[in-house]
């Protein structure tokens, strides 16, 4: 399919869920996420009134050849609305924060990306707003504007975002905030955006989301929904909100998490419950995003990074590298003030001025990149784990509707070189970490492959 012109709007193969709509454009997508603020340089805080507006889209747009030559399909981008500080405590919805640009900028921006194949996701934050949004300013005097505002549990003042005072919690109860984010999401789709990421959804009461996009699909019906869902029933989360999606933080948890502690029992009950997501929608997975430690410092063994995204790269979902990780960037998310700054690092001016270092982990996300993309069924793949054991598994992925599509990924963090049974004949090493491949099902001490069909 042509990237550059979206096909007509179905549900995927496996999708059972009603009234929903998926671009088929989304069955293929493979994300780049970037944090436009930090990516570009900007100012910890917003500009003052009479400050000129900074362009740095510009500087983002330089980049847009790198996704494409990565072999993503789209960019998730990180907020980029007027906000106070880290662009999560937005201010006014309809105006690109004058740190990154102004509408000319994003314009080009988005047409920039489209021309290149690659669809723009933007991050919707509609749980909270920063204390100086407009409507909140007025809530003190204006009855109609304290009604979109949850007042604390205790009395008293508002409620807030998980106790931080200037993130303001909304009223979703509220019809005028009901009608807001309909008015902003249908503004930006409008704009050529091709869907949202909607940040702390599971902060947000599901049929919420679910008026909210009955009434966006009908204008703009090959948008696509992604929510920020961390933990709880993934599928009932999105059966009631109507979204496509939600992120798959339990999958990302067991990917380091067996590797560390050599524990591949923890991942093969996480890709079990991930099956059953997959009868109904394709989850978001991830190695990495803005909010967590960076995959390069979250690993205890630097040997096991290829494990890690041969496991993300051969499950189903929608995958998402987040900018950096593919550079094998390090970074520690710490809970205090600022404590996300080393995880959501500038970039240079291009990527001529990235460092050498980086190099080998950048081709290896392009060959396994390229590998999902030879293999599109992946996004519905179903993966069991065989020959299970503490340090070594054989995770086999295969379409549910297409039988014989199937990959079978083999994972060794022992110290030892490791045979795993020949299970069918034919197969071919399809990718690795290094060795001879003379038998393909032995697997170096620390090592991994991917066997396929070729």
């Amino acid at each position: 399919m042509d990237r550059k012109t979206p096909a007509a709007d179905r549900l995927p193969s496996g999708t059972a869920r009603e009234g929903a709509t998926v671009a088929s454009w989304a069955d293929h997508a493979i994300w780049w996420q970037v944090y436009p603020l930090g990516f570009t340089g900007a100012e910890a805080a917003a500009l003052p009134a009479a400050e000129p507006v900074r362009h740095r889209l510009r500087h983002l747009e330089n980049w847009l050849d790198y996704a494409v030559e990565l072999g993503c399909s789209g960019l998730q981008l990180g907020p980029v609305f007027a906000s106070e500080t880290h662009g999560y405590d937005t201010v006014d919805h309809f105006r690109i924060d004058s740190r990154l640009g102004d509408d000319a900028d994003f314009d080009r921006f988005v047409a920039a990306a489209r021309d290149r194949g690659l669809h723009v996701l933007l991050d919707g934050v509609f749980n909270h707003v920063a204390r100086g949004f407009p409507v909140f300013e007025r809530a003190e005097a204006d009855p109609s504007a304290a009604a979109w505002f949850r007042r604390s549990p205790s009395g008293g003042d508002y409620d807030t975002f998980e106790g931080h005072r200037h993130l303001v919690a909304l009223n979703h109860d509220e019809p005028a905030v009901l009608d807001h984010v309909v008015r902003v999401m249908d503004h930006w789709l409008g704009r050529g955006v091709s869907g949202w990421r909607l940040d702390a959804a599971y902060a947000v009461p599901p049929e919420f989301w679910r008026r909210t996009l009955e009434r966006v699909r009908p204008r703009h019906p090959g948008a696509w929904f992604a929510g920020e869902v961390l933990h709880g029933d993934y599928a009932e989360y999105v059966r009631e909100s109507g979204l496509d999606s939600v992120t798959q933080y339990e999958l990302w948890k067991a990917i380091w998490s067996s590797l560390n502690d050599g524990n591949f029992y923890e991942l093969a009950w996480a890709l079990e419950r991930h099956n059953g997501f997959l009868k109904t929608f394709a989850p978001l997975t991830f190695a990495g995003n803005h909010d967590v430690t960076r995959l390069a410092s979250r690993l205890t063994d630097g040997r096991h990074l290829g494990h890690a995204l041969a496991v993300l790269f051969t499950v189903g979902g929608v995958p998402s590298v987040y900018y950096g990780d593919e550079q094998a960037y390090r970074g520690i998310k710490e809970e205090r003030a600022g404590g996300d700054d080393a995880v959501r690092p500038v970039f240079p001016g291009s990527p001529a001025g990235l460092p050498a270092a980086g190099r080998p982990v950048h081709r290896l996300h392009r060959r396994l990149i390229g590998l999902r993309r030879r293999h599109p069924w992946l996004v519905r793949a179903r993966t069991t784990a065989r020959n299970l054991d503490n340090t070594t598994v054989a995770l086999l992925s295969a379409d549910p509707d297409h039988p014989g599509e199937e990959l079978l990924t083999l994972l060794n963090v022992g110290d030892r070189p490791h045979r795993f049974p020949a299970e069918s004949a034919g197969r071919a090493v399809l990718e690795s970490s290094g060795g001879t491949a003379a038998d393909p099902y032995l697997v170096p001490a620390h090592g991994w492959r991917i066997l396929g069909r070729g």
